[in-house]
Parts: C-alpha cells; sequence; structure tokens
C-alpha cells in the first residue's frame, strides 16, 4: 500500500513539476512576445520621417496615390504631402479673338480664326512639417505668343505664376505670403480651370488687381452659423508679379465674405457636385494703390486704354481706389454668381479723375435635375456684363464733355463634364457690342470658341 501512494505522490510532483515548467514557459513566451512587438513599433517610428533643430530624417515610408489634385506623394505620419498635377487648354476660336474695346477692334477686316494652346501649367502643392503649413505654386509653360514679329520672348517665356505659403494654424487666423492672385474678386480668383465659360468676362481686364507679391492674413469666423463668414486682409507691393517696390507706398486690400446660410462656398464655378442644401455668400472688398499701374495682369503691371503707359509713367503718378460686390449661390445643379465693380483714377500728372464701373451676372444649371432623359455631364449657361470707361480720345484738361464707352458682353454655353473640371469640353458663343458717346459709333461682333481643358 505503501508503495502504491508513492508512486501517486511520484506522480503528482512530477505533473505539478511540468505544469509549473510549461507556465515559465508560457509566461517566457510572452515576454518575448511583448519584447519583439516593441521592437517592431520602434522600427516603424523610426521609419516614418520626423524633423528636429539639427535634422529631417529620412524614410522609406512613402506612399503613392492619384486623386483629384493629381499624383500624391506623402509620408506615412502626413507630416509631409506633395500634389503633381499637368493641366493644358487647347482653344479653337472664331471670328473675333479677344474682346474688342475700341473702335478699330470692330469689323471684318478682324476676323480671326486661330488654333491655340491657351494654358500648359505644371501644378504642385501640398503641406510640410504640420498639415497647416501649406505650400503652392504653378508654372506656366507655354504662353502663347503673337505672330509676326517684335520680340517674343516676354510672352512666351515660362514662367513662375503662382508661390505661396500658408500658415494656418487656426481656422480664425492665419497667415499667406508669397505671390497669387490675391483674393478680391471670386471671378479672378477662380481657377482658369475651374471657370464656367472658356474665358473671363469683360469686366476682368479693367477690374482685376490680379496676382501680387505680399502677405495677407485670413481666417473662417462663426462656422456653421449664420454669420459665418470669412475675412482677407493684406498690403503688397502693388506692381504685379515678380517686380519690386520701387518706392514706399503699398497695395491695400480687404476682402469681407457672409455666408448667409452657414455653409462655405469653395473658389469654383458651376455645380457639378450638386449641393444638396442651398449654399451662398456676399462678399464686399475694397482696394488701392499709389504707383504706375492703371491696371494688372498674369503678364504683370499694365495700363488702361486711356492712360499713360506704364513704361512712361512717373512715379506714383497714377492714385487707384477700388471697390466690388460680389454675389454667388449653389443648390442642386444651379450655380448663379454676380459681380459689381466701381474703380477710380487719380492722374496726378495730368491732374484729373476718371471713374469707371462695370458688372457681370452668369447662370448655369444642369438640367437633368430636372428633365432625367438630359445626361448629367450636360450644363447650359448664360452670361451678360458691362464696362462703362473713359473715352480713349477725351481731354484731359477738362475742355469737352467726359464721354464714356460702353460695352455690353452676351455669352451662352454649354458644358460637357467628363471628370468635374479636371476633364471637360466646353463651347460658348458671343455678342460683343461698343457704343461710343462721343462719335455715336456702335457696333457688334460675334465670336465662337471651343475648348478642352484637362488635368493629369
Amino acid at each position: 500500500m505503501k508503495k502504491v501512494w508513492l508512486c501517486f505522490g511520484f506522480m503528482l510532483l512530477s505533473a505539478l513539476a511540468v505544469s509549473t515548467a510549461q507556465a515559465d514557459m508560457s509566461q517566457g513566451e510572452l515576454r518575448l512576445q511583448a519584447m519583439e512587438e516593441k521592437v517592431d513599433s520602434l522600427s516603424a517610428t523610426d521609419n516614418k520621417v520626423n524633423y528636429n533643430t539639427h535634422k529631417v530624417s529620412t524614410t522609406n515610408d512613402v506612399r503613392l496615390s492619384y486623386g483629384s489634385k493629381g499624383f500624391r506623394l506623402e509620408t506615412g505620419n502626413g507630416l509631409f504631402q506633395t500634389n503633381l498635377a499637368w493641366r493644358a487648354q487647347m482653344r479653337f476660336t472664331g471670328l473675333e479673338e479677344g474682346d474688342p474695346r475700341r473702335m478699330g477692334d470692330f469689323g471684318p477686316d478682324d476676323d480671326v480664326h486661330t488654333f491655340e494652346t491657351r494654358r500648359v501649367r505644371m501644378k504642385i502643392g501640398g503641406h510640410g512639417y504640420k498639415p497647416w503649413i501649406k505650400y503652392y505654386f504653378e508654372v506656366d509653360l507655354q504662353p502663347m505668343a503673337d505672330c509676326c514679329g517684335g520680340d517674343q520672348s516676354r510672352d512666351s517665356r515660362t514662367r513662375v505664376i503662382d508661390w505661396r505659403i500658408d500658415v494656418q494654424p487656426w481656422e480664425w487666423f492665419g497667415i499667406r505670403v508669397g505671390q497669387w492672385k490675391i483674393n478680391y474678386n471670386r471671378e479672378r480668383v477662380d481657377s482658369s480651370g475651374k471657370q464656367q465659360f472658356v474665358e473671363r468676362s469683360i469686366v476682368n481686364r479693367q477690374f482685376t488687381i490680379d496676382r501680387q507679391i505680399g502677405v495677407m492674413a485670413q481666417g473662417h469666423l462663426f462656422k456653421g452659423t449664420l454669420a459665418d463668414m470669412r475675412y482677407y486682409a493684406g498690403v503688397f507691393n502693388g506692381e504685379g508679379k515678380g517686380v519690386y517696390n520701387p518706392d514706399d507706398n503699398f497695395m491695400y486690400m480687404g476682402r469681407i465674405q457672409w455666408n448667409f446660410l452657414g455653409r462655405d462656398l469653395k473658389w469654383k464655378q458651376s455645380d457639378v457636385s450638386r449641393h444638396k442644401k442651398p449654399t451662398g455668400s456676399l462678399a464686399f472688398a475694397a482696394a488701392q494703390n499709389n504707383g504706375v499701374c492703371t491696371r494688372w495682369s498674369s503678364s504683370g503691371c499694365g495700363n488702361l486704354d486711356e492712360f499713360t503707359d506704364e513704361g512712361a509713367a512717373a512715379p506714383e503718378q497714377f492714385n487707384i481706389r477700388q471697390y466690388v460686390q460680389e454675389f454667388a449661390f449653389k443648390w442642386n445643379g444651379l450655380s448663379i454668381q454676380e459681380e459689381y465693380h466701381w474703380k477710380r483714377v487719380h492722374d496726378t500728372g495730368q491732374q484729373y479723375i476718371r471713374y469707371m464701373e462695370g458688372a457681370y451676372a452668369q447662370v448655369g444649371y444642369f438640367f437633368n435635375e430636372l428633365v432625367s432623359f438630359v445626361p448629367p455631364q450636360l450644363e447650359v449657361a448664360f452670361r451678360y456684363a458691362f464696362v462703362d470707361e473713359p473715352d480713349t480720345n477725351f481731354d484731359p484738361y477738362g475742355n469737352t464733355p467726359h464721354y464714356q464707352n460702353h460695352r455690353n458682353e452676351f455669352t451662352g454655353a454649354i458644358n460637357w463634364f467628363v471628370a468635374d473640371h479636371n476633364n471637360k469640353i466646353t463651347v460658348d458663343a458671343s455678342l460683343l457690342t461698343l457704343d461710343n458717346n462721343r462719335t455715336g459709333f456702335e457696333d457688334e461682333e460675334a465670336r465662337v470658341r471651343v475648348q478642352w481643358d484637362i488635368t493629369f
């Protein structure tokens, strides 16, 4: 009997020893597994880009994707991102090439039929170090040049037209520095690739303040409420793109935008995405500048037809004050946009003041929202615009009355959206008129344009 109990005790002790050894082994395995996971996590952390006072570390953890902004490279931790896109506008224009402004621009002798690559652009943007430190620049690769002699280098050379950095740590306040189409009015800031028509209205040349170099404060206040608004306030050289300020005068600009339905409206025309809720904005802006420019464009500083050329003007010759009121609205395929401009130019050299005003209103609609058999890619749009400006032959000393040129634009358009604004075909037709009150001259020109706008 003792032998039986001894055998039983030996077996019990053996079982306890085995179970203890197994427990010790499982604890060891758990520790080993935990250690391996920690090493893996440290390796993963080291593999993601980081930075400190001394350097930016190198990483292989980079993700490649493609979306509406083009090809995207982004680090695994999201601290650095770059988007690259290529864009081209291929256009045919018939009858009238541009916007006729003077009596000599009208008539059958000025009819033009031409193919052109209107814009070929490379766009690069993204963020670095923090998601709220954003950058963007745009290169114009092939601006079109005029035919038949002359210095074409300024018009046809490759040029950087936009470069800017946004530092926006809070929605309510941020800073932008660089060169860009400053946020004065919607028609100009809306990209040429996100327009509702082949080109901007006749108002644009007269009143845009275009690209400038400077600094601007911006912010979004009371978001999502009926007091939802954006503000912009900036100081700029005032000489257009890529030019030093030759004196101690600056251009000043301010804009306030009220999103009266509590929803923000992007800088983009046509309601391709179909806003399910009505979204609108009402904005007012003002700008002032002392210098040699009376207008601005993508080429920089310029002069309006009735004023001294910027190359011959004296420093600070022109004192400019201008204002704009703007309205925009989108809902279920309907888009409406309107601007009214007023401008005062004081020529201190000739000692006279001239006033001008202009406005445009445009509406577009995707009729498949109303009639089901209409293709959802098809949009129909119409625009009316006018400009009242001084006559090019006015007497600067006021010995004769101040006559005005009155110009009108009536444009209808059809858009076919293959992939939003990234791939679309636009056909528009315009009637452009001029009434010269000094001579009683009245005339009109027709224009037809077809354009394919595509982004890769």
